[in-house]
């Protein structure tokens, strides 16, 4: 490995260090430190062969945290790990691991309660649509969340 390759390296591993990258993020990084093409590939390279640069670990940690703290639906979750730029396949996988451990009733309920904060009442057309919306930019699925709503309204006329 060149200087700059080993300069790229010890870089990448103080940027690990702080927090968990996806690959993409890395190379990103690296470049705004204008370090050259081939140093950043004999860097990542060699990172990724010591396993310190992971999508796999990267896309299930980000995953646990959009479910456990942000409260975040599956596609949201989803939207968020492809933004880091990990391969849509290994989001995808990472999520049905992550939700394999969740009740997403009760996600969707936490979610919906954090929302309300108990101020806003569900007998208003406009807030059942505007829940409505706010819960389906979170990621979660148009029918729970009908279902849902219409539960906790106990009337179907404003669905």
């Amino acid at each position: 490995m060149s200087d700059g390759g080993e300069r790229a390296y010890v870089a990448g591993l103080t940027l690990l260090a702080r927090r968990e990258l996806a690959e993409a993020q890395l190379r990103t990084r690296l470049a705004r430190r204008k370090f050259d093409e081939e140093d950043i590939d004999a860097a990542v390279a060699r990172l990724r062969r010591e396993r310190a640069v992971d999508d796999r670990r990267t896309a299930l940690a980000c995953a646990r945290t959009e479910v456990r703290l942000k409260h975040r639906g599956r596609a949201r979750v989803v939207r968020q790990i492809e933004a880091l730029g990990i391969a849509r396949d290994v989001a995808r996988e990472a999520v049905a691991e992550v939700f394999a451990d969740i009740d997403e009733t009760a996600l969707l309920e936490r979610a919906l309660d954090r929302r309300l904060r108990g101020t806003m009442a569900l007998n208003d057309a406009a807030v059942v649509r505007r829940l409505h919306r706010y819960l389906l930019g979170q990621g979660f699925d148009s029918a729970r969340v009908i279902a849902l709503l219409r539960r906790r309204a106990k009337t179907k006329e404003y669905l």
